[in-house]
């Protein structure tokens, strides 16, 4: 339907504007620039600059065209004598006033002088008059440099308050202000603290923002011209936030990243967080590997020396040849002499769709195993194992954006501002628009303040808490009636609705600490809404009994209606940049690519003849998982290993004797851009490339594929991991997918593209040339003049009979739970600061700066208790080991529980957390176990 236009003339050539449509967007519209410093897209229009007032006829004063709305037959002059003198005055003000240096090479304020040929000396004695007398007033300092990011210079503010609404209105952090009156006024932060000290998260949106550079980075990158700019995405978490890399030389010559600006991708429509915009330099920073190493035969493992201050001590250098004769021979005796049930490989979650295509195409036919897995195994195994189980499908049903048409929104185990900040930043946006949060979460997170109901349900207690929705689901007669009868089995529902018949909210209520009225409130507006979503995190799925609470979020879904439509469904927020891709590429042990299990009938003899194999070539003995593989490592029967791009020796539960596994392989290879924990434990190690050095696909939590560009080469011999996966398999008698140039460049990347599209349906219409062309596709796409589906399960679901398969989910609890000897609970995650391991964000000076230590989030009260102060340190123990860090009060803790990241190699905490599986997604409880606190025991012989 074609909206309804109004006819207008601009200085006199008739044109037609949008109903509702400004003056500014219309003529903007059809090409004519309209000067402006108060807006830029997506920043709402609010006049206060007045350098686009224009005359409107038979009106007496101006109007500013950014805020009028154009009416029918309305005759606008732009360009008239009035109102060119009317622009040109406001400019030469603010030129006035703002000193004449370059904070920013495109600043818009220059620009728009420029271009109406503005006097800046005009009223320069008048400002100097003025701000002679404004030196007596209280104000800020003219330079903030507080802040490790971002520089604020106040005298080139012109208090366009795009900063405010950037902070605010987008990213929703509500920092910085407006102080003051008259020639008074400033921006501040929070009520004038330093910018360093404020509330503020550095998501440097106010500085994307800035048309001056009064907020620009702190490296000074925006006074200087950029070399080239390159498109490509976020290598954090799993929003995939779009992206340009600013690259500019040295004084040597090198090209480096000089700053990040958000692109309008799907996912964030310009937006960025403090990762994606600071979290760059990582890959200048000096500790990267830049030439292939072997350990030396001096050198034997030590399990207990992961960090390393001089590698030379234990490793030397090779060239490559030799590495990868020394990496490739020492699998192939392993595979020898016991067979490639001795063999496993664990690819990356932040390398791209071809890398893990390739690689666990490397494991399965050169090592002659299904031992192939990643990250996915330790986040959201237990997920994918419910959506799989009951809807047919792993991946999300609607995309994070989706919350702007909920009612309705339930978060539970997931902490969305500081692990997928942008992605929070729709929430928020949402919020506001009206859209009832229910936060569910042993902590009371950041949008605690924001919600409409908060569920801070006792640590473990998870299923507890569902239960009881479900329960008044069936007891409140909730049921969608209509979609219950066509998308269900009257037995599966009849199971539940007998399972949680006694599980009520009052009886849950001394299990789960929420008071039962919060509980069914929470149901019916969850029930009845128009439009509810679902968000869950790792808090939800790091568990032994992970998959159940997934499969009780499955039926709470189902049961009410609240699927298959915009503003409804669930989605599994992706932890990593590529876990989704990773997933679908086939890059775990019991999966080809898009789930296609590897033990269902004649699937093998299909594979087989899609890789031109021998029949019976593949292993048709079911592969091991990320913990079982470590287990099986410890015991020996798992000999050899290639680890391309993972932390085990950080990231694995129990990680003392995930390290002793590791040292005790018979040949470790591994693949990686720094030398990490894992890598201390190599017999070779690889140097490989980083993000912004290579060309690859990789897919968002929403099941968006995008494509990700090369900005820079590799230093020194570091090679494209996917030219090593491929030198790897050449050795190990895989055939090579295509003799073309695997070093990042295009061509090759697309060549493993097309191959993996060959055995995956579910991208067949995205092509290796629409991505070129497009950048980005959503799956699943069948064909290529489709855009692909973003909303999915709409009217069936991808099983057997288009219905989903709904199970009860037993009450069960962790599988360590607190008593006299460990009487707190310990949580580990991520912040905000600092990524999974810390591998990148460590190496990232920014990012570091701001969050240099480890510390234990701990509530005031068990403080006091323990006769503490914040900041001083704690000793925290479980039955696997102990640590020390500082203490962060953070009232938001439960009093019984404490939390850490795990970012931290001086104070890793997953040397404490428990190893125990899920039984059916294999993943481990590390979200959980019993600790016991104290003073360290030094300090405690001191005093």
């Amino acid at each position: 339907m074609t909206p309804p236009t109004v006819a207008f003339s601009l200085d006199g050539k008739p044109l037609t504007a949008h109903a509702g449509e400004t003056i500014w967007a219309a003529a903007q519209r059809h090409g004519v620039e309209i000067p402006h410093l108060c807006h830029q897209d997506p920043l709402r229009p609010v006049g206060n600059c007045r350098a686009c007032m224009v005359e409107v006829a038979g009106e007496r004063v101006l109007a500013a065209s950014c805020c009028r709305t154009v009416a029918p037959d309305m005759q606008v002059r732009a360009q008239s004598p009035r109102a060119l003198a009317a622009q040109r005055g406001v400019l030469e003000l603010l030129a006035a006033r703002k000193p004449q240096r370059v904070d920013r090479v495109n600043d818009e304020l220059d620009h728009w002088a420029q271009r109406l040929g503005a006097d800046r000396s005009r009223y320069a004695a008048a400002f100097r008059d003025v701000q002679a007398e404004a030196a007596h007033w209280p104000q800020a300092p003219a330079v903030d440099n507080s802040h490790p990011a971002i520089t604020f210079n106040a005298d080139a503010c012109i208090q366009c308050t795009r900063c405010l609404r950037a902070c605010r209105e987008e990213q929703g952090n509500d920092v910085i202000g407006l102080a003051g009156r008259g020639a008074g006024a400033r921006i501040v932060f929070d009520q004038g603290a330093p910018m360093g000290e404020s509330t503020c998260v550095a998501c440097g949106e106010c500085v994307q923002a800035c048309p001056t550079g009064a907020l620009a980075p702190g490296n000074g990158s925006w006074a200087k011209l950029s070399s080239r700019e390159v498109d490509s995405v976020c290598p954090y978490c799993g929003v995939g936030c779009a992206l340009t890399y600013h690259v500019q030389p040295d004084a040597q010559g090198h090209e480096h990243i000089a700053r990040v600006e958000g692109r309008d991708g799907i996912a964030n429509q310009s937006r960025l967080c403090v990762k994606g915009r600071f979290g760059f330099d990582y890959v200048a920073n000096p500790a990267r590997l830049t030439k292939p190493l072997i350990r030396r035969d001096d050198a034997p493992k030590n399990p207990g020396q992961v960090r390393l201050a001089d590698w030379r001590t234990v490793f030397r250098e090779a060239t490559w040849d030799e590495a990868l004769e020394r990496a490739a021979s020492g699998l192939l005796r392993i595979r020898g002499q016991h067979g490639g049930k001795a063999l496993a490989g664990f690819g990356s979650a932040k390398g791209t769709n071809e890398e893990a295509y390739l690689f666990q195409k490397l494991v399965r036919v050169g090592f002659g195993t299904h031992n192939v897995d990643h990250c996915t195994r330790l986040c959201h195994a237990s997920s994918v194992a419910a959506l799989l189980e009951g809807l047919g499908s792993g991946a999300v049903s609607n995309p994070v954006m989706d919350v702007l048409q909920a009612d309705v929104v339930l978060i539970i185990g997931a902490n969305p501002t500081v692990n997928h900040p942008v992605g929070a930043t729709w929430m928020k946006n949402a919020l506001k628009r009206g859209t009832r949060l229910i936060l569910a979460d042993p902590r009371r997170t950041e949008l605690a303040r924001k919600a409409w109901m908060t569920l801070q349900f006792k640590p473990g207690a998870d299923l507890a808490l569902l239960n009881a929705m479900l329960h008044v689901v069936f007891a409140e007669n909730l049921l969608d009636r209509a979609s219950v009868a066509a998308r269900c089995h009257p037995d599966e529902v009849e199971a539940i609705r007998q399972h949680v018949a006694a599980l009520s909210p009052e009886a849950m209520e001394p299990i789960c600490g929420v008071p039962a009225a919060d509980i069914r409130a929470s149901t019916r507006a969850f029930a009845t809404s128009k439009g509810s979503m679902i968000f869950w995190g790792m808090g939800i799925s790091q568990h032994v009994h992970g998959t159940d609470n997934v499969r009780a979020l499955i039926a709470l879904c189902q049961l009410t209606g609240q699927i298959g439509r915009p503003g409804t469904g669930l989605h599994p927020l992706r932890g990593q940049n590529n876990v989704q891709g990773a997933s679908d590429a086939g890059l775990i042990p019991m999966m080809f690519p898009d789930y296609v299990r590897t033990q269902d009938a004649g699937v093998l003899e299909q594979v087989e003849r899609y890789w031109a194999l021998p029949q019976g070539h593949l292993s048709r003995t079911p592969g091991l998982t990320v913990v079982e593989i470590v287990h099986a490592a410890l015991a020996g029967t798992i000999r050899g290993m290639y680890i391309e791009g993972e932390n085990p020796a950080m990231s694995d539960p129990d990680v003392h004797h995930a390290r002793q596994a590791l040292a005790g392989l018979e040949h470790l290879v591994v693949q990686d851009i720094f030398l990490t924990e894992t890598a201390a434990l190599a017999d070779v190690v690889l140097p490989a490339s980083a993000w912004p050095e290579k060309a690859g696909t990789v897919t968002n939590t929403d099941r968006l594929v995008q494509l990700g560009r090369k900005a820079l080469a590799s230093p020194g011999e570091a090679r494209a991991d996917l030219w090593i996966i491929q030198e790897m398999s050449r050795r190990l008698g895989v055939v090579p997918i295509a003799e073309v140039d695997m070093h990042g460049g295009a061509a090759g990347v697309g060549a493993v593209f097309e191959e993996m599209r060959g055995m995956m349906a579910s991208i067949a219409g995205i092509s290796w040339a629409r991505l070129q062309r497009e950048g980005s596709v959503t799956y699943p796409c069948p064909a290529e003049d489709e855009p692909g589906q973003r909303v999915v399960f709409i009217d069936r679901f991808p099983t057997a009979d288009g219905r989903a398969k709904l199970r009860p989910a037993p009450l069960g609890f962790a599988d360590e739970q607190p008593d006299n000897a460990y009487p707190y609970v310990l949580i580990t995650g991520r912040e905000l600061e600092h990524w999974h391991t810390g591998a990148m964000t460590r190496h990232a000076s920014v990012l570091d700066a701001l969050e240099p230590l480890p510390t234990v989030s701990i509530h005031p009260t068990l403080l006091a208790k323990l006769g503490l102060r914040a900041g001083e340190a704690l000793q925290v123990e479980s039955r696997r080991g102990v640590i020390t860090l500082a203490t962060r009060a953070d009232e938001a803790m439960p009093e019984d529980a404490v939390f850490i990241p795990f970012a931290y190699a001086e104070a890793a905490a997953n040397l404490l957390t428990n190893a125990a599986l899920d039984p059916w997604g294999k993943i481990a409880e590390v979200k959980y176990c019993a600790v016991k606190l104290g003073k360290p025991q030094a300090a405690m012989a001191q005093a």
